[in-house]
């Protein structure tokens, strides 16, 4: 199939779907452009990266954020983001898996300003090690955490040498309960605001069973990125790091997640990006028509 007709595909259905479905989460208010994770899309840029982007233009988004181990080079992106007409203004990066000054210029190819992690390890890991990490973070400890955060300071230090900003993204395994205290506690005490911001994944916050207002609240200035992530109702409480499949991430307005006051809350507190996440694999429908549906239920009001 040749790329344009590809295109066509892409665009028509990924729009087409989003169009029909109905949504359980009315539209949240907010002039910020929506973004997306790419790695929600990942399937898509594998095929075909160029085409991929194109789509998610298509459907309205102005800017992605890149994720780790992406197999596209990071100044062929750019030139394909630059083709789409997108922006990418924040790098996930796999601190500790290579040199931090290697993983910095690759943000800076990519034109963004925040440099954030994924997963920060208390200790540098080899690739072979990857399959092995979620089995490493389960036996974190709060001393891990106390090495996180001066890890962060570190990154976040070279960071800003770079022209660059740090911010460390959440799952739900910081919110563990260590007798009363918990690894994200340690993460924003020991951390310095200026080197180290966050960027807070609604969706991995709430399944812990926090709420991301509250902490949009009481840390202002330090979340200036967040991640928009539903999953259904039913999800329990739950701080073990992995996806249950029997509880997937769904799209936004698909499941309990009201976004409106959250985004309120965030963009009170400075907020400045907002992507949509998803973690895979999707059920029912492609990734594209499950990134249609959840901007539908974010897009801006412009």
């Amino acid at each position: 199939m040749n790329q344009s007709r590809r295109l066509f595909l892409q665009q028509s259905a990924a729009v087409g779907l989003a169009s029909m479905l109905p949504f359980q989460t009315a539209l949240a208010e907010t002039s910020l452009p929506i973004g997306v994770q790419l790695y929600t899309v990942q399937d898509e840029l594998k095929k075909d990266a160029a085409a991929t982007l194109k789509t998610l233009a298509k459907i309205g988004y102005r800017e992605v954020e890149s994720f780790p181990l992406q197999t596209v080079p990071p100044a062929d992106l750019r030139k394909m983001l630059d083709d789409a007409g997108l922006k990418c203004p924040s790098a996930h990066l796999f601190f500790g898996l290579s040199e931090t000054d290697k993983l910095l210029d690759q943000a800076n190819t990519l034109g963004a300003h925040y440099v954030v992690s994924s997963i920060l390890l208390p200790n540098p890991v080899q690739a072979e090690q990857l399959s092995k990490v979620l089995d490493i973070i389960k036996t974190f400890t709060l001393d891990d955490f106390k090495k996180i955060a001066a890890k962060a300071n570190e990154i976040g230090a070279q960071a800003k040498k770079a022209g660059l900003q740090y911010a460390y993204h959440n799952h739900n395994f910081e919110f563990r309960d260590y007798d009363g205290h918990t690894g994200y506690e340690i993460l924003l005490s020991e951390t310095d605001p200026s080197l180290v911001k966050f960027e807070l994944d609604c969706g991995w916050m709430t399944t812990a069973g926090r709420n991301p207002i509250d902490y949009f609240t009481k840390y202002p200035g330090r979340y200036p990125l967040m991640h928009a992530k539903d999953f259904p109702a039913d999800t329990p409480v739950n701080t073990v790091i992995g996806v249950d499949p029997k509880h997937a991430p769904t799209e936004i307005g698909r499941g309990h997640i009201d976004y409106k006051p959250i985004i309120a809350a965030a963009e009170k507190s400075g907020l400045q990006h907002i992507f949509v996440e998803q973690d895979p694999p999707i059920a029912g429908m492609t990734s594209l028509e499950a990134v249609a549906i959840s901007y539908k239920t974010l897009r801006p009001i412009v």
